[in-house]
């Protein structure tokens, strides 16, 4: 038995490497045995990301192993990135590192977990030539929108196009190193200013139509809710630990807590009858406290455990008005993505685009 806190954050942190990978798979392989028509959404397994930043304690250590990422005077931050499973709404898999990494590099680094012919989808952010082209040659697809910092082409003539549809991601530093052109569909929802654009490397609409791909973009909104009820619902929007590892540490256990919630709520809800999606953290968290609170004290339950995780459901009430917040000082005031730079290519990108494209046939 530990006799000191610290003592305690060693073992932990000794244990961690060996068994957090075990515990993951373990959950992960978990979420694929629920029941298969959750499984896929408009046809795909898509699994969304994103990702977000958690405060920590402003300790010297913190301030020097973290970083203080975004505005000034901020505390040291984590950077997070979660693949959510957009069929039950549970995570996928999750990446963490100092506030300073970016998203994009954390999703890198989680690719190896999606599984084949899956569906990526993401919001603004995180499109890139490098990103599409690992997804491709891992045989996965992607559905990402992309704002002005992305710029496309027309009219290259490398494969068989379509005219307002077919566009191609192919920087200058792509095209410097011959690597080959990304031929994609570019899909445009909505209208005026509230348009949305996205790229997706399925060109076929009866395989991914625009109303699917719009129905999907719009559900990758629960990866957005999931963390607010990991911050809020769970009251993790700040780490307790004092030093960067511990708070890596603190992390990781507590969204593995929330992961093994969701999965012994998400199973009894849908065995009810339920769709998962209408899981309710908040009703998941005051059943487990009371269960154990009662346990502590002796007390038997008087109604089973899994009947109470079943009935753990958002309420289906219809709201009648918006559902607006205080406009505070602080409040974020985002603008949406613009649209993404499309430019006919130049003469000297075809006839490049057409070299590599020869020399890929001869191979």
């Amino acid at each position: 038995m530990g006799s000191s806190y610290t003592g305690w954050c060693r073992a932990v942190q000794d244990c961690s490497s060996n068994v957090l990978p075990a515990i993951i798979l373990r959950l992960r392989n978990r979420l694929k045995s629920l029941a298969p028509q959750y499984q896929r959404r408009e046809g795909w397994l898509a699994i969304a990301a994103d990702g977000s930043r958690v405060e920590c304690p402003r300790t010297e250590a913190n301030e020097q192993g973290l970083g203080c990422a975004g505005k000034e005077r901020t505390t040291p931050q984590l950077m997070v990135t979660t693949l959510y499973h957009m069929g039950t709404g549970l995570p996928w898999a999750f990446e963490v590192g100092p506030g300073t990494e970016s998203e994009r590099c954390q999703l890198q680094r989680l690719i190896h977990t999606l599984p084949e012919n899956s569906l990526l989808v993401t919001d603004a952010g995180f499109a890139s030539y490098e990103l599409c082209d690992a997804l491709q040659k891992g045989g996965r697809h992607f559905l990402l929108r992309v704002g002005g910092n992305i710029h496309l082409l027309t009219d290259l003539g490398y494969d068989y196009e379509v005219q307002g549809q077919t566009v191609y991601l192919w920087p200058q530093n792509a095209q410097q190193q011959d690597k080959p052109p990304l031929q994609l569909r570019l899909i445009v929802l909505g209208s005026g200013d509230s348009r949305v654009y996205l790229i997706t490397d399925i060109l076929d609409p009866t395989v991914l139509s625009d109303e699917q791909a719009g129905v999907l973009y719009e559900m990758r909104w629960g990866v957005e809710v999931f963390y607010r009820s990991y911050k809020r619902t769970m009251a993790h929007y700040k780490m307790l630990s004092r030093t960067p590892v511990t708070c890596i540490e603190e992390f990781r256990w507590t969204m593995i807590g929330l992961w093994l919630m969701g999965l012994m709520s998400v199973e009894k809800i849908i065995v009810a009858g339920n769709d998962p999606l209408a899981w309710s953290v908040a009703k998941s968290r005051n059943v487990l406290r009371r269960a154990l609170r009662g346990a502590l004290c002796g007390q038997r339950p008087r109604v089973a455990l899994r009947k109470q995780l079943a009935s753990a459901v958002k309420d289906n009430y219809v709201r009648k008005r918006p559902k607006t917040a205080r406009n505070w000082p602080h409040k974020k005031k985002e603008h949406p993505p613009g649209p993404p730079k499309i430019r006919p290519a130049t003469v000297e990108e075809v006839e490049r685009a057409q070299r590599l494209r020869a020399e890929k046939l001869a191979a």
